[in-house]
C-alpha cells in the first residue's frame, strides 16, 4: 500500500477526544471508533455501540491525524494517540493505516480494546498481525475472569479475549490490563484472585490497573432514551478499591511480575 492509499483509508469514527490523560501514557489525542458487539451493563460510551449513528462520520486517516497534530506539542516525550471505541479491532484496517503514518511520523500509538473479535482463523491472524506491528501499547480490558459471570456483564462469554491476552503475551506488544470494580458485579474476591493468577502468566504487563466504577456515563443512557442496566449501583468503596489491589498484587505490579517470571 502505498502512502498516499494509507492516507486515504477510511474509518467510522464517532468522536475525537484532544487532552486524554488515562487512556495510555503521557497526554493522548483520543479516537473513538463506532460499534461495538458487546452490550456492558455499565457502559460509558453507549452512543457508540451502533454500527451506525448519525454522530459517527467517515473519516480518513490523513484527516483524522491532521486534526491530532494540531495539539502534539502538548504530548511531550510520553504522549500519542489513542484508537478507542466502540471496538477498535472491528475497524481494523483503518486503525492499521492510523498507527502505520502515526509512526512514520515518531507519534506513539496505543490501542485500547476489550478484544471480543479475536479469533485464530488464519485470515484474522494476518490483520490482526499487522496492526500489532504498528501499536506500541494496548490497553486490555479484562472485565470478569468468570466466563457466566461476564456473559451476564457483557451479553458475551470471555473466551476469545482470555485467548488475545495470551497471543498478545507470546507476540510481545506491552500491555496494560485494566479492570472496572464495580459493586455486584466485578468485585468477588475469588473472581479477583483468579483474575490475578491468569495475568501473571502473561510476559507483556506492565501495568496493572484498577479502574473504580463510576456513574458518569448513566446520563448518555438516560439522554437516548434508554434504561440504565445499574440504576441505583453506587461506586466501590475506597475499602473495597484497596482489597481488589491487595488481592491483584497491582501495587508495584511491574516488580511483581519481573520476581514471579524469574522466579
Amino acid at each position: 500500500m502505498t502512502e498516499k492509499d494509507i492516507t486515504q483509508v477510511t474509518g467510522l469514527v464517532h468522536s475525537t477526544e484532544s487532552f486524554g490523560s488515562v487512556d495510555g501514557p503521557g497526554i493522548r489525542f483520543i479516537i473513538f471508533m463506532q460499534g461495538c458487539k458487546m452490550r456492558c451493563k455499565y457502559c460509558h460510551n453507549p452512543d457508540t455501540l451502533a454500527f451506525k449513528s448519525e454522530k459517527a462520520e467517515e473519516r480518513t486517516v490523513e484527516d483524522v491525524l491532521n486534526e491530532a497534530l494540531r495539539f502534539k506539542s502538548f504530548w511531550g516525550k510520553n504522549g500519542g494517540i489513542t484508537v478507542s471505541g466502540g471496538e477498535a479491532m472491528l475497524q481494523a484496517e483503518f486503525v492499521t493505516a492510523l498507527f502505520t503514518r502515526a509512526h512514520e511520523l515518531g507519534i506513539h500509538t496505543t490501542l485500547d480494546t476489550a478484544a471480543l473479535p479475536f479469533n485464530r482463523s488464519p485470515e484474522f491472524l494476518e490483520t490482526i498481525n499487522a496492526l500489532l506491528d504498528v501499536t506500541d501499547l494496548v490497553l486490555l480490558d479484562l472485565k470478569e475472569i468468570n466466563p457466566k459471570r461476564h456473559k451476564i456483564l457483557t451479553g458475551h462469554d470471555n473466551k476469545t479475549i482470555l485467548d488475545f491476552a495470551r497471543y498478545l503475551s507470546d507476540y510481545g506488544v506491552p500491555a496494560w490490563v485494566r479492570h472496572v470494580l464495580v459493586p455486584g458485579e466485578t468485585d468477588f474476591d475469588e473472581d479477583l484472585i483468579e483474575l490475578d493468577k491468569f495475568v501473571k502468566t502473561l510476559k507483556n504487563v506492565d501495568k496493572f490497573e484498577i479502574l473504580p466504577y463510576h456513574t458518569m456515563g448513566e446520563i448518555k443512557w438516560q439522554e437516548m432514551g434508554l434504561k440504565y442496566p445499574l440504576a441505583g449501583v453506587k461506586p466501590p468503596t475506597k475499602e473495597r478499591v484497596e482489597n481488589a489491589k491487595e488481592l491483584m498484587h497491582t501495587e508495584s505490579y511491574t516488580e511483581y511480575l519481573t520476581r514471579v517470571h524469574r522466579a
